[in-house]
């Protein structure tokens, strides 16, 4: 028959499937009945990427079957098998969105264990961008089963997770990984999405999404769509024997997006290098996925009894699990990282004081201290704080281990799993020294642990700890904008979002809420050519809104001509661009000349009538949206929040769990500012209102200073 052939008609199954469940939607439903995908502002992102169009009726989804049909023409045959392939593709969106039609819940309650995944949330789009442009994420395969047998499925989906790679899953590889116990769902990055081969569209949606979010592609445009997706997104399959038709047409759309396709499907395969590779040993699928993509993966060996991968970053340790709890709310517990002479160092020395955890009982809680001493001819007192908060992303690397929390406030649990698997105190050590050596091995030569378990010695101890967080807290507080000689660029996100440039300053952290000024500067000495580079500021032009001559050159400059000029302080003249993984995002809220922030969690609609998706749509992707603005949610009680347009008092509505984050930080900043004591209880969330004129009442009856400001249009 052919490869040509089995594409062809693979396609048509698919749109034959796809234009039957659609027709009967409408015979049910009616033409006018509401299509929407759950939290996403794209509408069916598919249709909207490719063809243009935004569905938002069953009718419009009707109405898009022939487009559909015109993707899959059968000349010219070697332009039409890979156009053939994205209309399969769509099509499988098509199947999927007439179950969402019906409920927004069609798979049931996010349960991975229990449930499959279906649709994602621009919110589980955007949680990606963070880790894929780190590199914490390496790239994504998606899985295609049954594979051989139970064994070699849950082998072959830790083997990825090892390596950092995010994991789709479909069809009967998913009941396989269920048969061993593997973990699954978002937070594991191990995702059943579907058991029959149309939820793939679930995944198409998600890369075209990531492609409009982080490179501002526009719909339509299928080259820049091919284009981002082949340069910028590192995704692959594994496609088990026997592969049925519309599966190989699948494929062939996932070759149209630059995702070689690996299979031990001989029947009609032709062998492509780097595309379609025939490979029969599945047991080395992983190297030969990883090279055919061109993923090189940083493996740090580390001396420890369990897997150490970013995939069980997400993993969640239930009390009925846990072998033990370090919890620094009850008991005497920190982490600290200390600089040294390097002559007070022993390299690699792992120093245990106190009981190991074989001693402790089953579920006792323990007190638990780590300490990181450092040294270095290149190590700054300055870089210990950025060093601590990385802790808590290496501890949740390990396999049977969940961390919370930073300083004396920590909170680690240790599954009975782990445990058993021989996971003792110094191994904490060994990971801890392992990263630090290899992420800042240049400005660390020398680097021992200490940890404590006993009683006694950590209460010493922490109170020891607790006059270091204060003196470092009193040296922040000194450092504002003003009080620096430099800023920094941060271009990390680049990776996906290629005109965004971050401006990193004391009072505005990167808009992802994971960089820092002082980690820029860290950065900077770790890397002196990497993606972050000082940003003199010795041209002022306006004060009041954070112009700079040298901000607008080092724009120009990184952003590659894409931006010409940015302000620090303003949301409405040249705002800061965004790239799509910022923590929140404002908007300004005509009616009380204010504005509205929401973060990513945050489901539910805003006085603004949109939800964050909605929101978010407006920014990202390295555009600049005046009266839109992504940022950190540490950014919110900042001095410097929109300081050009009134400062602080601009904010009217919060979700009310981030005002209970930022709380009393806000407070503290705005009884300094505005001379206002509790000011968050002045600000709205949705417990009072998601309506714009209620939302005026409120701030009317609570005397809310955005009252007395200028109009900001």
């Amino acid at each position: 028959m052919g490869l040509f052939e089995r594409v062809f008609r693979g396609s048509d199954e698919m749109y034959a499937k796809a234009e039957a469940d659609v027709n009967a939607l409408v015979k049910e439903l009616g033409p006018d009945a509401p299509m929407k995908m759950p939290d996403t502002a794209y509408f069916l992102a598919c249709i909207y990427a490719y063809i243009g169009k935004k569905v938002t009726t069953v009718g419009e989804l009707q109405a898009a079957l022939a487009d559909v049909k015109a993707l899959m023409l059968r000349e010219p045959r070697t332009h039409s098998i890979f156009n053939s392939g994205v209309g399969t593709a769509i099509a499988a969106e098509m199947i999927e969105a007439c179950k969402y039609a019906k409920t927004a819940t069609p798979y049931g309650e996010k349960d991975d264990n229990v449930n499959y995944h279906g649709h994602f949330s621009d919110a589980e789009v955007r949680e990606l961008g963070v880790p894929l442009v780190t590199g914490d994420i390496p790239g994504f395969v998606v899985l295609i089963g049954p594979a051989p047998s139970a064994e070699e499925a849950a082998e072959t989906i830790k083997g990825y997770q090892s390596r950092g790679i995010f994991v789709f899953m479909i069809g009967g590889i998913i009941q396989q990984a269920r048969s061993q116990g593997i973990k699954m769902g978002f937070p594991v990055r191990v995702v059943p999405v579907g058991e029959d081969i149309w939820s793939v569209g679930h995944i198409i949606s998600l890369v075209v999404r990531a492609s409009m979010i982080f490179g501002n592609t526009q719909p339509g445009d299928w080259d820049a769509f091919m284009d981002y997706t082949f340069k910028r997104i590192n995704a692959f399959v594994n496609a088990y024997a026997p592969v049925n038709d519309i599966t190989v047409a699948c494929g062939a759309g996932a070759i149209k997006l630059g995702f070689p396709v690996v299979t031990n499907d001989t029947n009609d395969m032709w062998r492509v290098p780097k595309s379609l590779i025939v490979y029969e040993n599945t047991k080395d699928w992983i190297e030969t996925s990883l090279e055919a993509r061109g993923i090189k993966i940083k493996v740090t060996n580390i001396d420890i009894p369990v897997a150490f991968s970013s995939a069980f970053e997400g993993e969640i340790i239930r009390k009925a699990d846990m072998q033990i709890e370090a919890d620094g709310s009850r008991v005497d517990c920190f982490e600290l990282v200390r600089t040294k002479d390097v002559h007070e160092i022993e390299d690699h020395a792992i120093i245990l004081e106190g009981k190991d955890f074989d001693e402790f009982g089953v579920g006792e809680k323990i007190t638990f201290s780590i300490i990181a001493e450092v040294g270095g001819k290149n190590m700054q007192p300055d870089f210990e704080p950025v060093m601590e908060r990385k802790i808590h992303n290496f501890f949740n690397c390990i396999e049977g281990v969940m961390h919370t929390g930073q300083r004396d406030m920590i909170r680690i649990r240790v599954s009975k799993a782990a445990f058993e698997a021989g996971w003792r105190a110094k191994h904490f050590g060994e990971v801890l020294y392992a990263k630090i050596k290899s992420e800042y091995d240049a400005v660390v030569d020398k680097c021992q642990i200490r940890i404590c378990t006993d009683p006694d010695k950590c209460k010493e101890l922490r109170a020891e700890a607790n006059h270091v967080f204060d003196a470092r807290d009193e040296r922040l507080k000194t450092l504002t904008d003003e009080s620096v000689d430099v800023f920094y660029t941060c271009i990390l996100c680049q990776a996906f979002s290629p005109s965004h440039v971050c401006i990193v300053t004391p009072e505005r952290l990167g808009l992802c809420g994971a960089v820092s000024w002082l980690d820029a500067k860290a950065t900077k000495q770790l890397d002196p050519n990497g993606p972050c580079q000082i940003v003199p500021k010795t041209r002022c032009i306006d004060e009041r809104l954070g112009r700079y001559e040298d901000v607008y050159e080092a724009v120009q400059e990184y952003s590659h001509g894409a931006l010409e000029k940015v302000t620090l302080y303003s949301i409405m003249e040249d705002p800061m661009t965004s790239c799509g993984c910022f923590e929140c995002i404002c908007g300004i809220e005509p009616v009380s000349n204010g504005v509205v922030i929401t973060n990513r969690e945050h489901a539910g609609m805003t006085p603004l009538g949109m939800t964050f998706s909605e929101m978010a749509s407006m920014t990202g992707g390295g555009v600049q949206t005046p009266g839109f603005m992504g940022h950190g949610k540490n950014f919110i009680y900042s001095k410097k929040f929109m300081k050009a347009e009134g400062g602080l008092g601009r904010i009217v509505w919060l979700p009310k769990a981030l005002k209970d984050t930022v709380r009393d930080k806000l407070n503290e900043s705005a009884k300094e500012l505005m001379g206002i004591d509790n000011f968050a209880d002045m600000i709205a969330d949705e417990t009072v209102t998601e309506d714009a004129e209620e939302l005026m009442n409120f701030l009317t009856e609570h005397n809310h200073p955005v009252l007395q400001m200028d109009p900001l249009m």
